[in-house]
């Protein structure tokens, strides 16, 4: 069991949510898989549930809204990255040669939140915490264990997340071709290049790796309600992996990790 107990270092992932194209029957869906509780909340907030393993907050689901006349946001999974000041994040953002997509916004007495694209078009929120601080399961079965942003140009993406955010990007020696995001000398997630591992026509994106107990067992129950295997279980260094796609075309990651992570 990992319980977060304090606000997260500035640069690192703190949070996860999905805007579902149905939220009821995303709530089903990811309650099965991974054993998650969480109910719709309250209308001031738009109905968002904070998902939670064990009575710990883990991640969120929302329902997807967009305002009158803007297309549907896409059903995909965010990573957040924290920060102390979301207003000074956003003018690195767009100092370092980034977009943001939705200026810094209060949530309640809860934090302060922006939306931001990077230079290769990856998607990513950054949170600035007041009473909520994120995720507070990780790194054990049911929960959060992994974020990393596929790029098709690690230089420039590099350059950005150090600039904006104060993230390093520094090789994994074991292993090749995978870098490691560090924040205050620690790895807190992963970056690659796409070329060799996905199709042209994937975009840049940043991807959600949850821990489970059993992959082969976990991709088996969400197939049952629904979803699809994009990459069947592998043994990677870390651990036993798989892609797996939602009923409404949210990918993510699982791993049975090889060694607990700290």
């Amino acid at each position: 069991m990992s319980t977060i107990e304090k606000p997260y270092t500035p640069g690192t992932p703190c949070w996860i949510d999905l805007m579902a194209k149905d939220q009821q029957a995303a709530l089903d869906f990811y309650k099965d898989v991974f054993g998650w509780g969480g109910e719709p909340g309250p209308k001031e907030f738009g109905g968002y549930a904070v998902m939670d393993l064990g009575g710990r907050p883990v991640c969120g689901i929302g329902p997807a809204m967009a305002p009158e006349g803007a297309p549907e946001p896409p059903h995909v999974w965010t990573t957040y990255l924290a920060s102390n000041d979301a207003d000074a994040t956003a003018a690195k953002i767009k100092a370092a040669k980034g977009q943001v997509m939705f200026e810094p916004m209060d949530v309640g007495n809860l934090g302060r939140m922006l939306i931001g694209v990077d230079p290769t078009g990856a998607v990513f929120g950054v949170w600035q915490h007041k009473e909520f601080f994120g995720a507070v399961a990780v790194n054990e079965p049911g929960s959060l264990v992994w974020n990393e942003c596929n790029t098709r140009d690690v230089p420039a993406d590099a350059a950005f997340y150090e600039a904006a955010l104060g993230i390093k990007v520094v090789p994994m020696e074991e292993m090749a071709g995978y870098f490691g995001l560090q924040v205050d000398g620690r790895v807190v997630g992963g970056m690659q290049d796409m070329a060799a591992n996905f199709p042209a026509e994937v975009p840049p994106h940043w991807m959600a790796w949850f821990e489970v107990d059993d992959t082969d067992a976990t991709v088996d129950a969400a197939v049952k309600r629904g979803a699809n295997v994009v990459v069947p279980p592998t043994d990677i260094p870390p651990g036993r992996m798989a892609g797996i796609q939602d009923p409404w075309g949210a990918v993510f990651c699982v791993l049975k990790s090889a060694q607990p992570t700290p």
